[in-house]
């Protein structure tokens, strides 16, 4: 193993849309474990919406990243060194604290290992990990869906937005997508069994739209993008609707406040229940989460959808990518090759 570790840090805040020379590439000696600490060659790393937060210089639920800092994120990786008796050479773990690195060290606590007989190893940064988590959680403790609901996802086919329609589905619900791309409907009612869907781009009445597809009203609707979605959802609530905060990429970009409809009087009216998400509010019951999580996988319950960049060059580009609404299910960005074996 060469001793050079690439990094990605953050080089300015971008000013609306990030650009890939808002990070610099840079190399530094691969660093040690100390006590209790391992050392992790990165497999795969997550390129997910929240991280457009952490660049921002406004202060936000977790800490951003400073100029000149690694950029953080999530990943898989094998360990190539450990000081800690509970790890041992060539285990495959995840850990939100990788950052965009090819090593990391690591410490134990917020590291899990990874049991390669549930799945492909990356499967833990998606359907097995955080946005499978939060969509489990999200949806079954704070939208609390009963059968006959309509149920409305905002970017529908991404690494969240795709195990949500499917657990709808499970809960006996009827499951409405909205997406930017008719390609990504169509999936979501082939595959995911969505039973409409709305092209948010090429909709031009988007309230109408959705009303369309839901000529019951919506009883819950999973928020990832807040902006003119969600606008047009709030005019369609029923009686003790639930709202699901759990993302705003469709107004991240925007430079200053984000200045939309006011609904304080529909709230009242309609009586509905609005709740901000954050998945680390249930870390005490991940396992509960990931057992459920791993056995409909396994039934073949829950599809899942990839998208995969290779190389970790690509890092800045991936996370435009869905930004912009580009990719096509949950980003991934290979970085090096899984142990044979």
């Amino acid at each position: 193993m060469q001793n050079k570790n690439r990094q990605f840090v953050l080089a300015r805040h971008p000013d609306g849309m990030p650009k890939e020379s808002d990070w610099s590439l840079v190399e530094t000696p691969i660093a040690e474990p100390g006590e209790g600490e391992i050392l992790v060659r990165t497999l795969w790393l997550s390129v997910d919406p929240y991280m457009r937060g952490r660049i921002a210089p406004s202060k936000s639920y977790a800490k951003g990243v400073e100029i000149g800092e690694v950029m953080q994120g999530g990943g898989v990786g094998e360990v190539v060194r450990s000081r800690n008796p509970a790890f041992k050479q060539g285990d495959i773990v995840e850990s939100m604290a990788f950052g965009w690195q090819e090593h990391v060290v690591l410490k134990p606590a917020g590291t899990r290992k990874v049991d390669p007989r549930h799945g492909p190893i990356r499967y833990a940064l998606g359907v097995l990990g955080m946005p499978g988590l939060t969509a489990y959680f999200a949806l079954l403790e704070v939208g609390r869906p009963r059968p006959g609901e309509t149920v409305v996802v905002s970017a529908a086919s991404g690494a969240v937005g795709q195990v949500v329609g499917q657990i709808a589905k499970l809960a006996g619900c009827r499951a409405v997508a909205v997406a930017g791309e008719d390609d990504k409907l169509a999936w979501c009612r082939a595959e995911l069994g969505y039973d409409a869907g709305v092209n948010h781009k090429t909709a031009g009445d988007l309230g109408a739209a959705i009303s369309a597809a839901c000529p019951n009203g919506v009883d819950v609707y999973f928020d990832n993008t807040a902006g003119p979605i969600t606008d047009a959802v709030m005019g369609l609530l029923n009686l003790r609707a639930r709202i699901i905060q759990c993302g705003r990429v469709a107004v991240s970009n925007k430079p200053g406040p984000d200045i939309g409809l006011r609904f304080h009087g529909h709230y009242i009216v309609t009586r509905c229940r609005v709740e901000g998400f954050l998945v680390f509010d249930y870390v005490n019951r991940y396992d509960e989460g990931l057992r459920a999580l791993g056995r409909w996988v396994k039934e073949g319950k829950l599809r899942y959808r990839e998208d995969i960049i290779d190389g970790f060059e690509h890092m800045p580009k991936a996370l435009i990518r869905i930004l912009k609404g580009e990719n096509f299910g949950k980003q991934l960005v290979k970085v090096s090759d899984e142990p044979r074996g």
